[in-house]
């Protein structure tokens, strides 16, 4: 065995670049299929993360109809200004199973410190948020129901939003901020949480009463959403039929009117991206067949070539007492060697480029071994069945017709 591997690499190094190119569709094809198929359990494990992150038991009531998006992000369009926290109020009274709410309006405002001004998302919302979302300050605290009630000009900065204004969070806490020219006090800063279900950068909000925007930023009564954090178990069935009839009794829509509302499970979310990544898994499939029979078909040439140009080699290990299956070992393991490096090398690079994406992001680093070795497996198995022909048409070689051609 040690012999044919030394002959087999000898034959191989012999035609360097025909050899890098039969094994470069399978690298391509290896490359392709691994990193398709563990990006989409990267992507459903971080939503999965993200829902985990923020309770699972969190219901929504938006404002207006949302949008799902392949690959799970969620827009709005039809926004209705009648949703008020007199529907958040009826939604605790009238809903089983709910715990706490948090009604919320939101707009994209400007914050300025000095001469220094940046964009951030205005979440205006009840000391509640923190408890429905699970999303708590890390440095200071948020604002009380005492500040709410009093209309108090406070805010809780996102950490980016914290850090480009001030430096760090902790020199954010106690400063002012001014919003529409009027200053809020800062008194917490909240912790990294990155991007959510919906895309939004969490981190890039900007905190404030729900009573204090609405009277002294926009004056306006609406609000955009209700977050409804729910009993453990609760029944979500029974949750959504009695929230939409809530909703649809104190907006005055009659039979057959569409819902100028919409009800959303972060779970949802979760679904829709994982029929989406389902989708993405099989177009990469696709593509990973097509490098993989690519690389197989360089593969099947370059044998059929060593076949021809090595006729004599096979006669005179013929003539020398090597049999028929000795030949056809050979051109197999020369075949399955190539289809191995080169899925072997597919299958590095792309751990190389995950362990890289996952230390320079928030998203979990998960390598599949069944993905890796079935690869792997997958790859010897097309170089075997690329070289069964050349190995074939190498054990018909005759010694006589060696001598004599």
């Amino acid at each position: 065995m040690l012999l044919d591997l030394r002959i087999a690499l000898s034959s191989l190094t012999a035609h360097r670049f025909r050899t890098i190119m039969a094994m470069l569709g399978i690298f391509l094809g290896a490359l392709a299929f691994t990193g398709v198929q563990t990006m989409g359990q990267i992507m459903v494990r971080k939503a999965e993360m993200e829902v985990e992150k923020m309770g699972p038991n969190l219901f929504a009531i938006m404002a207006g109809q949302v949008r799902f998006h392949r690959g799970g992000g969620i827009s709005f369009r039809g926004f209705s200004k009648n949703m008020t926290v007199g529907d958040a109020l009826a939604i605790k009274a009238g809903v089983p199973s709910v715990l706490n709410i948090a009604p919320m309006a939101q707009a994209a405002m400007p914050i300025r410190v000095k001469s220094t001004t940046v964009n951030g998302l205005m979440t205006a919302t009840w000391p509640s948020y923190q408890q429905v979302r699970k999303f708590y300050p890390q440095e200071g605290r948020f604002f009380t129901l005492q500040e709410q009630e009093a209309r108090q000009k406070v805010v809780v900065l996102g950490r980016n939003i914290a850090t480009r204004l001030f430096g760090t969070p902790q020199g954010a806490l106690g400063e002012l901020v001014f919003i529409f020219k009027a200053g809020f006090r800062v008194v917490g800063v909240m912790e990294g949480k990155g991007s959510d279900l919906a895309g939004v950068n969490q981190d890039d909000q900007v905190f404030m009463p729900l009573t204090t925007y609405q009277r002294r930023a926009s004056n306006t009564s609406y609000i955009k959403g209700i977050f409804i954090e729910l009993a453990e178990g609760a029944d979500m069935e029974q949750v959504r039929a009695a929230s939409l009839n809530v909703m649809r009794k104190r907006h005055a829509l009659g039979p057959g009117e569409p819902d100028d509302f919409s009800l959303l499970e972060a779970k949802e979310t979760i679904q829709l991206r994982r029929e989406a990544l389902d989708l993405m898994s099989t177009l990469g499939a696709i593509v990973s067949t097509i490098s993989f029979a690519v690389g197989g078909m360089g593969i099947l040439s370059i044998m059929v070539l060593l076949v021809r140009t090595r006729r004599k080699e096979i006669g005179i290990r013929r003539a020398v007492g090597g049999r028929r299956k000795d030949i056809v070992r050979q051109f197999f393991l020369e075949s399955a060697l190539m289809a191995v490096v080169g899925g072997g090398g597919g299958v590095c690079c792309c751990v190389a480029l995950l362990l890289l994406f996952s230390s320079f992001s928030d998203y979990p680093l998960i390598l599949d071994g069944a993905v890796l070795v079935g690869t792997l497996v997958g790859s010897a198995g097309l170089g075997l069945a690329a070289g069964a022909y050349p190995a074939y048409q190498a054990s018909k070689i005759e010694i006589l017709d060696v001598l004599t051609g």
